[in-house]
């Protein structure tokens, strides 16, 4: 009687990987959190740097404002020079953002049109509703290390740069007569030192300080149409 024949093996089958969803994978609970945490800190730390001076602050301060045990802050930032470094940062970068989305909306506006643009969202970033980090940079630089300063300076010759194209076309429209170069420097001085005096509970209004603003910065009759720009 002949063998059994031998059972053929199973074929052999190479498991297939999980497939991955597209894009980055979403945060957890805990990353989302930290993220919170993080930009709370941030805020509460302009905050008290703005109304107390950064040196006459503690960390203690900052932790015990955000809710947070002591040394938490130090999980998010490695000292509280590199904390209000971070401030300045995400000051600059936001002013930044929103001064882009403002000649964006502007684009097809007239310079005089795109300049009072300018100058109303450069007093909200300093005077209006969570406005302490522009403030703080102001008035606290000399705190920074020349590394953090050039990084600052950065960010802060981009932010002006903005206003630059916008000055020459009314330049060569004849409604600003300053250099531009000048005109820049003494309109943003001009607008920086508002943080001073100003007061929300006052009539004035952003409102009113930009129109009393273009009133002095630019000169009666100025074009209604785009004149072209120059450098």
């Amino acid at each position: 009687m002949s063998a059994p024949a031998a059972a053929l093996p199973e074929p052999l089958t190479t498991p297939t990987a999980p497939v991955r969803p597209r894009g980055r994978p979403r945060k957890t609970l805990l990353e989302r959190d930290d993220g919170n945490r993080r930009a709370a800190l941030l805020a509460t730390a302009a905050a008290l740097f703005r109304s107390q001076g950064f040196a006459a602050t503690t960390t203690r301060d900052i932790a015990t404002a955000t809710g947070m045990q002591s040394g938490s802050p130090f999980y998010h930032f490695k000292s509280k020079d590199a904390l209000l470094f971070a401030v300045m940062q995400e000051g600059m970068r936001a002013a930044l953002a929103r001064q882009q989305a403002t000649l964006q909306a502007l684009a097809l506006q007239p310079p005089l049109a795109q300049l009072r643009g300018l100058v109303q969202t450069h007093f909200a970033v300093l005077l209006g509703p969570d406005s302490d980090f522009i403030p703080v940079m102001l008035y606290e630089s000399r705190s920074l290390n020349s590394a953090q300063r050039t990084e600052l300076a950065a960010l802060q010759s981009q932010y002006e740069a903005l206003w630059v194209p916008v000055l020459s076309a009314l330049h060569a429209s004849g409604a600003l007569r300053a250099p531009v170069g000048l005109a820049r420097l003494l309109i943003l001085g001009a607008l920086n030192w508002s943080v001073q005096w100003f007061d929300p509970h006052k009539a004035a209004s952003l409102d009113d300080l930009s129109d009393a603003a273009l009133a002095l910065f630019v000169g009666p009759g100025a074009p209604a149409s785009s004149a072209s720009s120059s450098t």
